[in-house]
C-alpha cells in the first residue's frame, strides 16, 4: 500500500534573508558578523514525535542506534539534554498541542473533550495563514483533529497501536481507510511519512505562498517490536553484549558528549509495571527467552541472552526506520526550498518502556521475532539501558520515564549550530516558543471563554545562548507518580496520593541520576515543595472542571 497522492511540486518556497546596513562598508561588515541571521517571512514548523523511545537510544545522544537524520538535525541545531515529558503517550501529546498541563485539560486521566477553553496549536497559527497537518499518532482521548476544531486541514491518523504491519483502524481526514491485510509490504513508520510527504507535496502546489506547521508522530518504537526482517539483521549481532555493556557505554559516550555529567546508578532490578505478565505467564506464552526483570546480564541464561539480544536488535531496527523516514521528509522539505525557514523539533513521549503485556492478536511463538505474527514488548532490561544513565520507565515521573531528547533545528535562525542547551524545559513550552517565533499573542479569550494563563515559557531566549528560562515549578502526576522540580530540587515520588512520608527529594545540580534521597535531611524542603504541588494538583484539577482521581 502506497500513500503517495499525484500532486507535484508547482509552487517553490524560498527564505529571503535581510541585513540592516548601518553606513558603509565597515559598518556593514561589522552588522553583518554580529547579527544573526533572521528570516524575513514567518517560518513553517515540524514537530516530530517518537513513542516510547529512551533518552539515549539516538546516536547523538550517546546511543549506538544509526540515527543519521537525527545526528545531522543535532549537527546542525541544538540539543537540550533537560526536556521533559509526563511520562506517558497521551498527556505528553496533550502539553505539546495545548501548551496546558495534561491536567489542566482533562487529559490525564482522560476525562472526555477538552473544555470548552482550551485550543490545539492550529488554532493559534490559522489566522496568521497558516496551513497545518497531522500523520501519525494522535491519541489526545477526546480531543478533534480537524477543521473547526484543532484545526488541521490534513490528518492521517493512526488509530491502531498493536500492528506495524496491518493496522485495522488508520483514517485520512477522519474517514476511516480499509484495514491492511497482513503479508504485503506496508509499514506503518513508512505510510507515517508517507502521508507527510503528500501532504507537503499538495502544500507546494495549492498552497506556496503560505507557511505551514506538520505534525509528525509516529509509533516507534512502541510495541510491539515489529520491524522489516532486513532492518533486524542490520542489528542481530550488536547486542549480544548485553544491556549492562550497553547501557555503561551510553553513560561514557554521554558524558564525554556534555549531555549528562551524574553517576550510573544499579539498575532497579525489581520495579515493573504492576499490569506486567508474571514471570511464569511470560515464559509461557513468549517462552524461555524471555526475562521478566532487569537482572545482571551474566544471570541470565544462555537461551535468555540469545533472545533478548535479537528483541534489541527489532527495537534498534524500529528507530533506525524511524530516522530514514525522517530522512525522506527532509527531503521534501529541501526540494520544496523550505529547509532553510523551517523550525524542526524532535522529542519522544516518554521514557522507554518496561512493560510486558500481550495485545493486538497475541503471540506465535513460532513466528520469526519481530514479524506480524508476534507481540514482543522491550521489557525492564533494555528500557533501563535505553533509558541511561536514568533510574526507571515509561508511566513512572523519575527522570528515566520522563527525561525526553529534544533538537532544534533551524537554518535560517539559529546561530550556534551543533551546541547543547542545559535549561530545564517541558513540553508545555513547546507552544509558546511556537508562538513566539511565529508572531502569535495568545488571545485573552478563546472560544468565548477566558483560558488559564500558558504555563510553559517560550524556549527562543535559549535559542541565541544557553541560559535558564527562569519559572516557578516544573509539575508532573500520572497514575500514582507525582513530581514537582524547583530549580535543582526535585521532589517525586511513585506512592499513593496525600502523604508526604513516601516523597523522595534529590538535588538534581549533582545527582540527576536520582540516587542519594535527601528527604530526610531536608524535611522543611519536602513539606515546601510538597505544599506547592498540592496546589498545583487542585488549582489544575479546578481549570479542567474534574476532581483529583
Amino acid at each position: 500500500m502506497s500513500a503517495r497522492t499525484a500532486h507535484r511540486c508547482c509552487c517553490l518556497r524560498s527564505s529571503v534573508i535581510v541585513f540592516g546596513i548601518l553606513g558603509g562598508w565597515l559598518a556593514a561588515a561589522a552588522t553583518l558578523a554580529a547579527q544573526s541571521e533572521k528570516p524575513a517571512s514567518k517560518p513553517n514548523f515540524v514537530i516530530i514525535v517518537a513513542d516510547d523511545m529512551g533518552f539515549s537510544d539516538a546516536g547523538c545522544y550517546g546511543g549506538e542506534i544509526e540515527t543519521p537524520n537525527l545526528d545531522r538535525l543535532a549537527n546542525n541545531g541544538l540539543r537540550y539534554t533537560q526536556m521533559y515529558s509526563t511520562g506517558r503517550c497521551w498527556p505528553s501529546r496533550a502539553c505539546l498541542l495545548t501548551g496546558y498541563y495534561a491536567q489542566q485539560v482533562r487529559m490525564d486521566p482522560p476525562r472526555g473533550r477538552l473544555p470548552e477553553w482550551a485550543r490545539v496549536l492550529p488554532h493559534y497559527l490559522k489566522p496568521l495563514g497558516y496551513r497545518s497537518y497531522h500523520s501519525g499518532k494522535w491519541h489526545l482521548h477526546g480531543a478533534p483533529k480537524r477543521i473547526g476544531d484543532a484545526g488541521f486541514d490534513r490528518s492521517y491518523s493512526v488509530e491502531d497501536h498493536d500492528r506495524f504491519f496491518g493496522p485495522r483502524r488508520h483514517l485520512l481526514d477522519d474517514q476511516p481507510l480499509p484495514a491492511v491485510e497482513p503479508g504485503t509490504d506496508f509499514y506503518v513508520t513508512r505510510a507515517i511519512a508517507d502521508y507527510a510527504i503528500d501532504f507537503l507535496k499538495q502544500h507546494t502546489a495549492e498552497h506556496g505562498g503560505q507557511p505551514f506547521f506538520l505534525y509528525l508522530a509516529f509509533t516507534a518504537p512502541h510495541f510491539p517490536l515489529h520491524a522489516p526482517q532486513a532492518d533486524i539483521d542490520k542489528y542481530r549481532r550488536r547486542y549480544e553484549v548485553g544491556w549492562d555493556v550497553i547501557r555503561q557505554q551510553r553513560w561514557e559516550r554521554m558524558r564525554q558528549m556534555g549531555i549528562i555529567n551524574c553517576r550510573l546508578p544499579p539498575p532497579d532490578t525489581d520495579v515493573v509495571p504492576s499490569w506486567n505478565l508474571p514471570a511464569a505467564e511470560l515464559t509461557k506464552r513468549i517462552g524461555p527467552g524471555e526475562a521478566a526483570q532487569a537482572v545482571a546480564w551474566e544471570k541470565l541464561t544462555r537461551q535468555q541472552q540469545e533472545f533478548q539480544a535479537v528483541k534489541m536488535a527489532i527495537h534498534a531496527a524500529m528507530v533506525d526506520a524511524m530516522d530514514r523516514q525522517i530522512g525522506r521528509v527532509l527531503e521534501q522539505l529541501r526540494a520544496m526550498r523550505a529547509e532553510d525557514n523551517t523550525v524542526i523539533m524532535f522529542v519522544s513521549d516518554n521514557g522507554a518502556s518496561a512493560e510486558q503485556i500481550i495485545r493486538g492478536d497475541g503471540h506465535d511463538p513460532a513466528a520469526p521475532p519481530g514479524s506480524a505474527s508476534t507481540f514482543l514488548c522491550l521489557g525492564p532490561g533494555w528500557s533501563t539501558a535505553s533509558n541511561a544513565p536514568f533510574r526507571l520507565h515509561k508511566h513512572w515521573v523519575h527522570e528515566g520515564g520522563i527525561a525526553s531528547p529534544f533538537i532544534v533545528s533551524w537554518p535560517a535562525g539559529l546561530r550556534q549550530r551543533g551546541s547543547l542547551r542545559h535549561t530545564p524545559a517541558h513540553f508545555i513550552d513547546l507552544l509558546p516558543t511556537v508562538l513566539e517565533l511565529a508572531g502569535v499573542e495568545p488571545p485573552e479569550k478563546g472560544n468565548a471563554h477566558n483560558p488559564p494563563p500558558l504555563p510553559g515559557r517560550s524556549l527562543v531566549p535559549s535559542f541565541e545562548q544557553d541560559v535558564v528560562i527562569r519559572r516557578e515549578y516544573l509539575y508532573w502526576h500520572h497514575m500514582t507518580h507525582r513530581a514537582i522540580r524547583v530549580d535543582n530540587w526535585k521532589l517525586v515520588s511513585a506512592g499513593r496520593k496525600g502523604s508526604y512520608g513516601d516523597w523522595e527529594l534529590y538535588d538534581l545540580a549533582a545527582d540527576r541520576a536520582e540516587t542519594v534521597d535527601l528527604a530526610q535531611k531536608h524535611p522543611d524542603v519536602v513539606k515546601r515543595l510538597a505544599d506547592l504541588w498540592q496546589k498545583c494538583e487542585d488549582q489544575f484539577r479546578s481549570q479542567a472542571g474534574t476532581v483529583a482521581p
